[in-house]
């Protein structure tokens, strides 16, 4: 499947793209996670703490086992603070 994929704040910063389109037979938001990880060292720094990450799939949060079927866009970023 073809995907969207969006990098916010320092994720964007680390691996230096804010957008990319992404090839995968990932099924889940962490099997995603886990086949970037492995293209290269910036990916790697970027998701080695996924307590630090949070994503959305078609710009709903989601938790890191959800499935991934029919996704157009997942986007990660930094948890987010409100008030």
């Amino acid at each position: 499947m073809t995907l969207d994929v969006l990098y916010f704040a320092w994720l964007r910063e680390r691996i230096g793209l804010g957008r990319e389109v992404v090839e995968t037979e990932a099924a889940t938001v962490a099997d995603l996670v886990a086949e970037l990880r492995t293209r290269e060292e910036r990916y790697a720094l970027a998701f080695s703490d996924m307590t630090t990450v949070r994503c959305a799939v078609d710009q709903d949060l989601v938790p890191l086992d959800t499935p991934l079927t029919g996704a157009r866009e997942v986007a990660f970023f930094p948890p987010m603070t409100g008030g």
